[in-house]
């Protein structure tokens, strides 16, 4: 998995973001894919939850797989964090958009919470 995380990273440094009117991002396919690929699986996670619950599981092996599930989430987000940085922030700073900055840390304390 290390392997692949440093392959997405290189990815998510080859990046455009759009910072206009109408923002988006710009993922290479295969960084979608990627995330779309981990996405999956953490749907597959959460029904396998609720199933969980629905047959009466034991509690304390339904928090493990809630734990395991919040964790690839948090993965998930990690890395559209850092092609964020990497792109649209280092864009915007560049261009002198200082506001990114009150942008990007209310994204950080956003994804602190969890």
């Amino acid at each position: 998995m290390s392997n692949d995380h440093e392959n997405l990273e290189h990815d998510l440094e080859q990046e455009q973001c759009s910072h206009h009117e109408h923002r988006t991002s710009h993922h290479s396919e295969k960084v979608k894919k990627n995330l779309i690929t981990r996405l999956n699986r953490i749907e597959g996670q959460i029904r396998g939850i609720k199933s969980l619950i629905e047959k009466d599981t034991y509690c304390d092996d339904v928090i493990t797989q809630i734990s395991a599930t919040q964790s690839a989430l948090n993965s998930v987000g990690k890395l559209l964090l850092e092609g964020h940085l990497r792109t649209c922030v280092v864009e915007r700073i560049q261009e002198g958009d200082e506001e990114i900055i009150d942008e990007l840390l209310i994204t950080v304390q956003r994804l602190m919470k969890k």
